[in-house]
């Protein structure tokens, strides 16, 4: 069995979305041994932080919240697709080839894991792209950019995905993980009425028996 942590590490100065400083989070000592008996830190964050889960909210004017999204949705199979050769967006022709089944996890592994620093020209999914996965009713996808999409006037990447229930994780480390079938632990913080929660992800390799 091998398990991959399939996170991002939350600390100073790490990569956020559009390299914006007020989405950077505030890592502190707010207590030492110099001043206290015991050693306290406090982090003060954007929810879209790192790797994270999107809720509706986000979105969607009146959509569902965070805790909507129940732990049975986010732990189970999933596949890992190799999209290193895609220079832009993940179009329906690079999709087609994967025979996409429903109720599936689909992560996609671009070249954005290869990269550190942000990129404004990330590889993103299409809004053609975007209705092909959801008609075929799968669970859920996650992505190694910091967004599922952009450039895209709307959004209509993410609102098509919400409105067929297809959740999105963003912020996936994906560069070590060999295209597959794994067994995807996804545990967002328990937060309440927002739009997001940061998320440690995680995928296991050998113990396919018991899928459900």
């Amino acid at each position: 069995m091998k398990i991959y942590d399939i996170s991002v590490t939350i600390k100073d100065g790490m990569t956020v979305y559009k390299n914006k400083p007020e989405k950077q989070p505030n890592v502190r000592v707010v207590q030492d041994f110099s001043t206290a008996t015991a050693h306290e830190s406090r982090v003060d964050m954007d929810v879209h932080c790192g790797t994270h889960l999107d809720a509706p909210l986000h979105m969607v004017p009146g959509g569902a919240t965070i805790e909507t999204i129940g732990l049975e949705q986010l732990v189970g199979p999933a596949r890992v697709l190799d999209l290193t050769h895609v220079s832009d967006a993940i179009t329906v022709e690079d999709l087609q080839k994967y025979d996409v089944q429903e109720n599936e996890w689909l992560l996609f592994k671009t070249r954005n894991s290869n990269v550190e620093e942000f990129d404004f020209d990330f590889v993103y999914l299409n809004e053609e792209a975007a209705k092909f996965v959801a008609a075929r009713g799968i669970r859920g996808v996650g992505t190694d950019a910091l967004g599922i999409e952009r450039s895209q006037a709307g959004h209509p990447t993410h609102k098509t995905l919400f409105k067929h229930d297809v959740l999105i994780v963003e912020g996936l480390r994906l560069k070590d993980v060999p295209e597959g079938e794994y067994f995807m632990v996804i545990a967002p913080l328990k937060l309440e009425g927002i739009d997001a929660a940061p998320a440690r992800a995680l995928l296991i390799d050998g113990i396919k028996e018991g899928w459900a």
